[in-house]
């Protein structure tokens, strides 16, 4: 995470409050139009996208703590599966890469998340004396497909768990390595009553 992502946090983490909003009303869908990095990402409509085409694609809410960033790399290690990448984890190595961006970072719960087309290793951890001055709450999941590894970081203020972590799920749920994926997992479209006549 660089220093332009840091302020993002910092601004977005600056919202005196977050308004109780259903995440999953309306929804955005991101697809990558290059062939070596297919993606779908699919994220409350509220939400705002940034970067792509080749970068680091960053979502962030313009109203609450919460941004996500997903990125898409190469690899080698045809064999990888999240089940054996949970069982080799090494926690002292995750605390230790993110204590730099996140001071007093404690990592929490592991194992694995479903994507809509793949098995993602995950975790997450928190960090209650960050540099931006309100604890927060990072979730991480990757997965590899097709010699690409792809990463999806989710970070929010801890304070407004309660708010955000259901779009952080949605975002987790239904993303996909793959650039025609449909929407949307764990979601129950509502219908519209007809008028009385």
């Amino acid at each position: 995470m660089n220093s332009k992502r840091l302020l993002a946090i910092v601004v977005s983490m600056s919202a005196v409050a977050l308004p109780a909003t259903s995440y999953a009303q309306t929804i955005n869908v991101t697809r990558s139009i290059f062939p070596d990095q297919p993606y779908t990402l699919i994220y409350p409509e509220a939400m705002v996208a940034t970067g792509g085409a080749g970068e680091p694609l960053t979502i962030n809410h313009p109203n609450a703590p919460l941004q996500c960033d997903l990125s898409v790399v190469p690899v080698e290690d045809a064999d990888w599966s999240a089940e054996a990448a949970v069982a080799a984890l090494d926690a002292s190595a995750i605390t230790e890469a993110w204590v730099e961006t996140f001071p007093g970072f404690t990592l929490g719960e592991t194992g694995t998340k479903n994507y809509q087309d793949a098995t993602a290793l995950y975790y997450e951890g928190t960090s209650e004396s960050s540099s931006m001055g309100v604890p927060i709450t990072l979730v991480h999941s990757e997965t590899v497909a097709q010699s690409r590894g792809y990463s999806l970081d989710c970070i929010y203020a801890t304070s407004v768990a309660e708010q955000v972590r259901p779009a952080v799920e949605f975002i987790i749920a239904n993303f996909s390595t793959r650039s025609d994926a449909d929407c949307c997992v764990g979601a129950t479209p509502e219908t519209e009553q007809a008028p009385p006549q």
